[in-house]
C-alpha cells in the first residue's frame, strides 16, 4: 500500500498508510457498483471466450493485496460481502478467478518498537481466524505443494507477506517467528527506513536519519537469514542503494511484490532499467503494481489540478485539523467523477508488463495489484472480479499461452519453489 494522493504530491510519496487504506475503500464505493453490474451482464458471454478459458486454466497469483490490513483497521472481515467498501473480499476473489492471494501484513511508521510486531501478529491472527471459519473456501499455504493442493481443491490459497522490515523491530527472532507463522516474503522497507535498510522515499528525498545508504551489516545478515529460512526477499519500496546491496547479498531469486517501470512513469517507487535487468539475471520476478500513480505520468499533475480546484475546501478542513482520511473521504465522495476520470487507462498497465517482457523476458513478470492499498486503479479494473480482463489484454498483446500462464502466476510459483529450503522443513505445522 502506498497512497494518500492529497498529501503525497508535496512529500514525494510519503503519505500516511491509514489515509490511503480508507481512501481506497471510499473510491471502491464509486467503482465497484459499476464493476459488479458489468460482470453480471457479461459472465455468460465471457465463459465461452478464449481469454476466459485461459484465465480459468491458469493459476492466477496476486502477490500484494491490502484488504486484510484494511479490513482489520476498519473492523471488517473479508469473508463478508464488502462490495462498495473495498476492492476485495473472499467471494469476489472466487469470481475474479484469483487462485493464490498473498495478503499484505502491514502497519505504517506510527508503529515501532513494542507495537509493530504486535500489530502484524494481530493481522496474522485475523487471517487464521478467517481461514478457520471458511475451510471449504480458503486454505493458508506456505509452499508450492500446499498451494497446488489448495488450487486443486478449488480453495483460495492464502499466503502472507510482511510489508516493511520495521515490523521485526530489529529482532531476528521476530523474523523467525513470522516465518513459523507462515509469512513467506518480507519487504525490506516500507516508505520508512529501518535501522538497517533505507527506503526509496528516504533515499530520494534525503529526509532520513539512517546512514549510510543501503543495507548495514545487520541488514545483510537479515537478508541472509531470510534466504536460509526460505522467506522471499521483497525489494519493492527499497532505495536504490538498498536494492543493489541486497542483490549482491542474496543467493536465491528475489521478488518485487508490487512495483512498476520507472522508464514509463518516473516515480521513486518504480524500477529503473538496470534494476529490472538485475532481477532478470537473479532469476527473480517483478509483480507489476496497478496504482494509477505508478503507471501514468499524467496522474500526479491531474491530482495536483484536482487539489487546486478544491483548495478552499481542503484548506478549511486542514485548518479544522481534520485527519487525512476524513479529508479523503469527503473529497472522494463529493467529487467521484473527477477522481474517477484521473484513473490510468488499462492499456498503460499492459505497457508496463510488455516493457519488462521486452527487456528481460516473460519469465520475470507477474501481478501485484496493491488493491485496497491504492485509491486509484486503472479504468475497467474496478475490483478483483475484473482480473479476466488482464488475461484478455495479454492475449491481445499476441503473447503465447505458455508466457501468459507464467505471467498470471507461474513465475511467482517458480520463485517460491526456488526459495524453499531448510526453513521449510523446520517450520512448525500450520
Amino acid at each position: 500500500m502506498h497512497t494518500n494522493f492529497f498529501r503525497r504530491q508535496c512529500l514525494a510519496f510519503s503519505s500516511l498508510r491509514l489515509a490511503a487504506t480508507l481512501a481506497a475503500g471510499f473510491t471502491a464505493v464509486a467503482q465497484t457498483t459499476t464493476a459488479q453490474t458489468v460482470v453480471a451482464q457479461t459472465t455468460t458471454a465471457q465463459s465461452t471466450q478464449p481469454y476466459q478459458k485461459l484465465h480459468d486454466k491458469a493459476i492466477v497469483v496476486d502477490t500484494h493485496n491490502d484488504v486484510l490490513s484494511t479490513a482489520t483497521l476498519r473492523g471488517m472481515a473479508i469473508d463478508t460481502d464488502l462490495t462498495g467498501k473495498t476492492h476485495s473480499d473472499l467471494a469476489r476473489f472466487k469470481k475474479g478467478g484469483v487462485d493464490v492471494q498473498v495478503f499484505s501484513i502491514f502497519c505504517d511508521d506510527r508503529f515501532g518498537t513494542g507495537s509493530a510486531y504486535q500489530e502484524a501478529s494481530r493481522e496474522i491472527d485475523s487471517l487464521y481466524a478467517i481461514a478457520a471459519r471458511n475451510p471449504d473456501k480458503m486454505q493458508i499455504v506456505t509452499n508450492v505443494a500446499g498451494l497446488q493442493q489448495a488450487v486443486k481443491s478449488h480453495k483460495l490459497a492464502a499466503m502472507m507477506g510482511v510489508e516493511g522490515g520495521h515490523m521485526i523491530e530489529d529482532r531476528m527472532d521476530y523474523l523467525d517467528s513470522f516465518y513459523r507463522r507462515g509469512v513467506r516474503y518480507m519487504t525490506l522497507t516500507w516508505n520508512n527506513s529501518t535501522s538497517w535498510a533505507t527506503s526509496a522515499r528516504d533515499e530520494t528525498s534525503k529526509a532520513f536519519t539512517v546512514t549510510p545508504y543501503g543495507l548495514t551489516d545487520r541488514g545483510k545478515a537479515i537478508v541472509r537469514r531470510m534466504n536460509e529460512l526460505g522467506m522471499l526477499v521483497d525489494l519493492s519500496h527499497v532505495g536504490e542503494k538498498t536494492f543493489w546491496d541486497a542483490i549482491h547479498t542474496v543467493n536465491k531469486p528475489v521478488i518485487c511484490s508490487h512495483s512498476s517501470v520507472y522508464a514509463l512513469c518516473p516515480v521513486p517507487r518504480n524500477l529503473k532499467d538496470d534494476q529490472i535487468k538485475a532481477i532478470g539475471a537473479n532469476g527473480g520476478v517483478i509483480q507489476v503494481n496497478f496504482y494509477s500513480g505508478f503507471l501514468d505520468s499524467n496522474y500526479t499533475p491531474g491530482i495536483q489540478r484536482f487539489i487546486m480546484r478544491h483548495k478552499s475546501e481542503l484548506d478549511s478542513m486542514q485548518t479544522a485539523k481534520a485527519p487525512d482520511y476524513a479529508i479523503n473521504e469527503y473529497l472522494t465522495k463529493r467529487y467521484p467523477r473527477e477522481t474517477d476520470s484521473l484513473r490510468a487507462p488499462l492499456s498503460l498497465l499492459m505497457d508496463h508488463i510488455d516493457y519488462i517482457v521486452r527487456l528481460i523476458g516473460a519469465d520475470h513478470v507477474g501481478l501485484g495489484s496493491d488493491f485496497d492499498g491504492i485509491e486509484s486503479a486503472p479504468r475497467q479494473l474496478d475490483d478483483v472480479t475484473c482480473y479476466p480482463l488482464i488475461t484478455k489484454e495479454l492475449l491481445e498483446l499476441a503473447g503465447g499461452e505458455s508466457d501468459i500462464l507464467k505471467i498470471l502466476g507461474g513465475n511467482f510459483i517458480r520463485v517460491l519453489k526456488a526459495n524453499e529450503g531448510k526453513g521449510e522443513a523446520k517450520a512448525s505445522a500450520l
